[in-house]
Order: structure tokens, then sequence, then C-alpha cells
């Protein structure tokens, strides 16, 4: 009876794809189900307002506008939206670029305001106070410089790349057996 175990083999074989596969089918509900927009964009946004903070104090310790700080709100942004929001859908990528963006020009504009705080002797509450917003674009305008877009594109590349799970197979196999 030993012409069995040939036979037996290939119908296992055939059959591991298809569970595989409805395994991994499961596995991405399970993680879509999880999903949560309103919390990536919440946790994605304080990360946003948290880097940019530091950015400028770290400018206003420092005297110095450090453009690279601008990766580190992408590494945040990218952190709080995969962290908060647990989605595994390009759209909490685009949340996060778009946030690290947002967080990149609110550090900078913090920043030249910490600068000009500064340098005026005041505290930067009471700068911030005082501008208007067409006050506030035209500094922005005024400080840039054409190394600022290449540290915006990495920190958006970086918000993008680290809000949302990438499921690998380790990673199904640990969600769907807890």
């Amino acid at each position: 009876m030993e012409p069995h175990e040939p036979n037996i083999q290939p119908s296992i074989g055939s059959v591991q794809p298809d569970a595989d596969r409805l395994k991994l089918q499961m596995t991405m509900q399970q993680l879509r189900d999880n999903q949560n927009y309103s919390m990536a964009i919440l946790g994605g946004s304080v990360a946003a307002i948290v880097g940019a903070v530091l950015w400028a104090v770290v400018t206003a310790l420092t005297k110095w506008q450090i453009g690279f700080m601008a990766i580190g709100v992408g590494f945040l942004v990218g952190f709080a939206v995969r962290k908060m929001g647990q989605g595994v859908s390009v759209g909490f990528g685009v949340i996060g670029a778009v946030l690290s963006l947002i967080g990149c020009l609110l550090g900078n504009y913090l920043a030249v305001c910490a600068i000009y705080a500064a340098q005026q002797n005041i505290g930067i509450f009471d700068v911030l106070g005082q501008v208007d917003f067409q006050t506030g674009v035209r500094v922005m305008i005024d400080s840039f410089h054409p190394m600022d877009v290449l540290f915006y594109v990495i920190a958006i590349y970086y918000g993008y790349k680290y809000s949302f799970h990438v499921l690998t197979a380790d990673k199904a196999a640990s969600v769907s057996n807890p």
C-alpha cells in the first residue's frame, strides 16, 4: 500500500496554497477592520505639532535653522499615523505625507519666529501674537532656501512610508494566530 503516499503529498500540496491564500485574505480583512482613519489623523496632527515645536526649540537653542529637522518631523508623523491608525491601506500613507508637509511648514515657520524673537529679545509668543497671515507667508517666502525642498520631499517620503503597516508572511501568521 505504499503507492498511496505519493498521491497524498500532491493533494496536500495543492490544498495548502488555497489554505494560505484564505488565511491571508482573512488576516487582511481583520487588519482592515482595525484601521482607524480618525485616530490616524489625530495622532499624525499631534505628532506634526510636536515635531514643529521641537524644531523651533532646537532652532532657538542652537541659533541655527536646521533643515534636516524636517526629516525628523516626517518620521514622527509617519510613526504616529501608523501606531494610532493601525492602517494597511495606502490612504494612511497619504495622511502621513500631507501631515508631514504641514508639520514641516509649521516647524519652519516657528523656527523663523524663534530666530526673530531671539534677535529682538522678545518672547516667541509675542511674535506669534503679532504676525498676521500675510506677514507669515512673506516671512516664509523670504526665508525659503532651495535646500528646503529636498528636506521637505524626504520628510514627505518618510511620512508616507512609515504611516501604514506592510503585511509580511510573519505578520500575517502573528495576526491570525495571537
